[in-house]
């Protein structure tokens, strides 16, 4: 046998070695992952950590990782811990759709808990459907989620509940006949809570005497408030976000107009109050959740996240992330199951859940009914339990 023939031959058996060793190892890896991953329950966070609306992402994780630590210190569920993943779609549409499908696919999440904008979860909803992953978004409140099917849910309070109770109460106890109402028409979450409020006002004594549009990202109102303030409102109903409102509310008061704003879970934001000053007092937010007259079940809450977080108060977003996690591993537990295709009934038949966000049925359309509504108001520059409106629970 040549030199050349026997290096050629000895190579040769060297790399057979090598492939060999690289299948068995291969073989070995992929024996181990599922190993690891039976012993976790893996829930996507789907929300923004930076950008315009991190305000409503950063505490929506914060709740629901809350809800995992307590969830795994007192033993996990079905013996498995939960664990929470997470990224920052930054408030993008297509970021969202990205990140939703990352999580489904390459992370294996069980269930996606998010996004709390309207816009996005409609973006990730059908991506969820189609996997067949549990979606429940913890904030979207406009029309067009659930719609996209039996794996889509969501357990905020809705704008379709919330409106006309606090349109009862404007015009029964605080006497509002002049409603101005303001829309931001590149945003999903505005056009739908606007049509809603429009809606609901109907043959409540209440008449919309301006209705005046704007866009996201807009910077100058004065054409606007200068229209508002032609027509005398009593209230200025913007179903926007923050930025805007708080804007829009310095040009009114800057004009002279009187009437404060109300607005949604979109107006919820201590920056609201920062952008806004003093212009924003009075101003009101409609929200499922209030850390005042709290029940049992949101007093334990509120305290261990005062110990958690140096003694800070929870929001809305903190208490109904928590909420979201907390219903999928009660439908977990019933269902006896962490698959998806198993335990989507069970979230589904959910009846008076006592989250700490509120009382919580999902409805045979898997639309939530929540009550009480809680109406704040900004009061020396921090937002204060205004009124708790009952919801029917039917």
């Amino acid at each position: 046998m040549s030199f050349k023939k026997s290096t050629v031959l000895l190579l040769s058996a060297v790399l057979a070695l090598s492939v060999t060793a690289g299948c068995k190892k291969k073989e070995g890896a992929s024996t181990d992952a599922p190993k690891a991953a039976a012993d976790t329950i893996k829930i996507g966070f789907l929300g923004a950590l930076t950008g315009d609306v991190a305000m409503f992402g950063k505490p929506t994780l914060e709740g629901m990782k809350m809800a995992a630590e307590e969830l795994n210190a007192a033993g996990g569920v079905l013996g498995k811990k939960i664990e929470i993943v997470e990224a920052d779609n930054r408030g993008d549409k297509q970021e969202g759709a990205s990140v939703t499908q990352k999580l489904i696919s390459r992370d294996n999440v069980v269930a996606i808990v998010g996004d709390p904008t309207t816009g996005i979860t409609k973006v990730a909803a059908p991506i969820a459907q189609k996997a067949q992953v549990v979606l429940l978004s913890a904030g979207a409140t406009g029309p067009g989620v659930v719609e996209n099917g039996d794996f889509i849910f969501r357990n905020t309070l809705l704008d379709s509940v919330a409106i006309p109770a606090c349109i009862d109460y404007f015009a029964n106890d605080l006497k509002y006949k002049k409603v101005a109402v303001i829309t931001s028409d590149n945003n999903d979450y505005s056009v739908g809570f606007s049509q809603t409020f429009r809606d609901a006002a109907k043959g409540k004594g209440i008449t919309i005497v301006a209705d005046e549009k704007i866009k996201d990202g807009d910077k100058d109102f004065s054409g606007q408030v200068t229209n508002i303030k032609a027509k005398n409102p009593d209230v200025i109903f913007f179903s926007g976000y923050y930025t805007e409102g708080a804007l829009i509310m310095k040009e009114a008061r800057k004009q002279g107009v009187k009437a404060n704003m109300f607005g949604g879970d979109g107006l919820f934001s201590p920056e609201f109050i920062k952008l806004g000053g003093s212009a924003v007092e009075g101003s009101m937010s409609a929200l499922g959740f209030s850390p005042e007259q709290a029940s049992p079940e949101t007093a334990k809450f509120i305290e261990s996240f005062k110990k958690k977080f140096a003694n800070q108060l929870p929001g809305l977003f903190d208490a109904q992330g928590y909420d979201g996690v907390m219903m999928i591993v009660d439908a977990i537990k019933r269902a006896n199951s962490a698959d998806p295709k198993a335990f989507k009934a069970a979230v589904a038949q959910t009846k008076n859940f006592k989250g700490v966000s509120g009382t919580i049925t999902i409805r045979d359309n898997r639309e939530p009914i929540k009550s009480p509504l809680c109406l704040l108001a900004v009061k020396d520059g921090k937002f204060a339990l205004k009124a708790k409106v009952p919801v029917k629970m039917d």
